[in-house]
């Protein structure tokens, strides 16, 4: 995931999850690349982009708030999200906002 995202003309979706990890980071690996291979394939899905330091800053992006809230609903997400709660962090947080606009630079 070095890449930047090429998302669409907005208005498009964007999740965006910060979170503070846990010590505990059994199976976490594992989930998260699962995770990844699932949303690929998931509908309205355009793309991801992920950093971590101390703090972990994932974006997502999305056609629609329907497909976020498919996302949301997947089996496999829901499981990961309770284990998310459980052991693999200590605090998180969710922000799901509409992209109005959007301009770069690319000194390719």
């Amino acid at each position: 995931m070095n890449a930047l995202v090429t998302t669409p003309k907005p208005p498009y979706y964007v999740v965006i999850f910060s979170s503070v990890k846990s010590e505990n980071d059994d199976g976490y690996s594992e989930m998260s690349a699962r995770l990844l291979e699932l949303v690929i394939n998931q509908d309205g899905f355009l793309g991801v982009e992920s950093a971590r330091n101390e703090i972990g800053i994932t974006v997502s992006y999305w056609e629609s708030l329907d497909a976020i809230q498919k996302w949301k609903d997947n089996s496999v997400h829901k499981m990961a999200r309770k284990k998310g709660r459980e052991k693999w962090y200590d605090k998180f947080t969710v922000r799901i906002a509409r992209v109005e606009r959007e301009y770069g630079f690319n000194s390719e």
